[in-house]
C-alpha cells in the first residue's frame, strides 16, 4: 500500500464484506454507527454496509472534508441521504443488479403461494386435516406493479412468465409504463398490487386508506419496497373490515418488527423479515459488486448505479 492509498471507510454489519482484493490498493477503516463522524474527514469513499443504520444522515452534516463517494450495500438510498449529502459533489451509488431477480421469485412465490392455498394447506397438514379447496387460476389475473426501477421490472418479467397480465407504474408515464393518474384505475382492476417503489417524498405513505378503498375486495397487496410506502394502520383495517383479501409485508415502518405490533396477527397478512432479496451468497455478491466500482473509480472511470439525490433513485434507461 502506497502513502498515497485512498482510505476506503465500511460503515460495519456482521458479517463484513470480503474485501481482501483492495489489500495493498486501499487503506480500509471499520466503524461503527457511534464512531462514524469523526472518520469521515479522513475518508475518501464510504462503504455502507450496514444499509439498516440511519447514522450516515446524522453523522455527514458535521464538519471536516466527506468523503468523494459513498456506496451502500443496497439498492434503497433513503436511509443516507439528507439534505447536505444531495447538495455536495459526493457521488452517491447503490447495489443495483443484485436483488431484482431474487426480489421478483419472491414476489412470483407469493402470488404462486396465496393463489394455490399453500399457506392453509400446511396448516391443515399440521392438524392432520383432509379438507379438499378449489384454488385459483394464476394464468389471465391482472397485476398492478408500482415502481418502475429494475425491481419493477423484473417482477413484471416474471410474473408475465405466469401469463399474469401486468401494468407498471411510474413517476411518469412513457413507453409501457403508466403514470401516477392511472394508478387508482388500475388499482380498482387489480387481483394482485405490488409496491416495488423507492421511498422519496412522492411514494411516501402512498398507500393508504383511500388506494386500499379503492381495490377489489379480492385483491392481494405485496410490499417488497420500502415500509413507510404504507401507512400500517389503514392497512391493518382495509384486512380487517375485509376490504381486500390479504397482503404480504417484507418490509415495515419499524425494523426488525417489534413482538408487540398488531400486525403480526393481522387476518390475512403474511410477514417476512425483510429477505425478499436476500439469496444465498448475496453479501459475496455485494462485497464483489463494491470491489468492481472501486477499481473503476481508483481508475477514473465513470460509476455505474449513480443515483440521482435529488429523485432519490438511480434514474431508468
Amino acid at each position: 500500500m502506497t502513502p498515497s492509498s485512498p482510505t476506503v471507510l465500511v460503515l460495519d454489519a456482521e458479517p463484513p464484506p470480503r474485501l481482501g482484493r483492495l489489500t495493498g490498493r486501499a487503506r480500509i477503516v471499520h466503524t461503527d454507527a457511534a464512531h462514524l463522524a469523526g472518520h469521515l474527514p479522513a475518508a475518501d469513499v464510504l462503504l455502507v454496509w450496514d444499509f439498516t443504520s440511519g447514522a450516515v444522515r446524522e453523522a455527514w452534516p458535521g464538519g471536516g472534508p466527506r468523503p468523494r463517494w459513498v456506496h451502500t450495500a443496497s439498492a434503497g438510498v433513503d436511509h443516507l441521504l439528507c439534505p447536505e449529502l444531495a447538495a455536495s459533489d459526493t457521488v452517491v451509488t447503490n447495489a443495483r443488479g443484485i436483488f431484482e431477480r431474487p426480489i421478483a421469485e419472491y414476489v412470483a412465490a407469493l402470488v404462486l403461494a396465496v393463489a394455490k392455498d399453500l399457506p392453509r394447506t400446511l396448516e391443515y397438514q399440521r392438524e392432520r386435516v383432509w379438507r379438499h379447496r378449489e384454488t385459483r387460476r394464476v394464468a389471465g389475473t391482472r397485476a398492478c406493479v408500482v415502481g418502475s426501477g429494475p425491481v419493477g421490472r423484473a417482477i413484471v418479467r416474471t410474473l408475465k412468465a405466469l401469463d399474469v397480465t401486468t401494468a407498471l407504474v411510474g413517476r411518469v408515464p412513457r413507453a409501457g409504463i403508466h403514470g401516477p393518474a392511472d394508478l387508482d384505475r388500475l388499482l380498482s382492476r387489480a387481483d394482485w398490487v405490488i409496491a416495488a417503489a423507492p421511498l422519496t417524498e412522492r411514494t411516501y405513505g402512498m398507500f393508504d386508506a383511500h388506494r386500499f378503498d379503492v381495490m377489489q375486495p379480492s385483491a392481494f397487496f405485496v410490499n417488497v419496497g420500502r415500509g413507510p410506502l404504507v401507512d400500517e394502520d389503514a392497512l391493518a383495517a382495509a384486512l380487517t373490515r375485509r376490504w381486500i383479501a390479504g397482503a404480504a409485508l417484507d418490509v415495515f415502518a419499524a425494523e426488525p418488527l417489534p413482538a408487540e405490533s398488531p400486525l403480526w396477527g393481522l387476518p390475512g397478512l403474511l410477514v417476512s423479515p425483510h429477505m425478499s432479496g436476500d439469496t444465498v451468497g448475496w453479501r459475496d455478491e455485494l462485497s464483489v459488486q463494491f470491489v468492481e466500482m472501486y477499481e473503476r473509480w481508483a481508475a477514473g472511470r465513470s460509476l455505474p448505479n449513480v443515483v440521482d439525490k435529488q429523485r432519490g433513485y438511480v434514474p431508468g434507461h
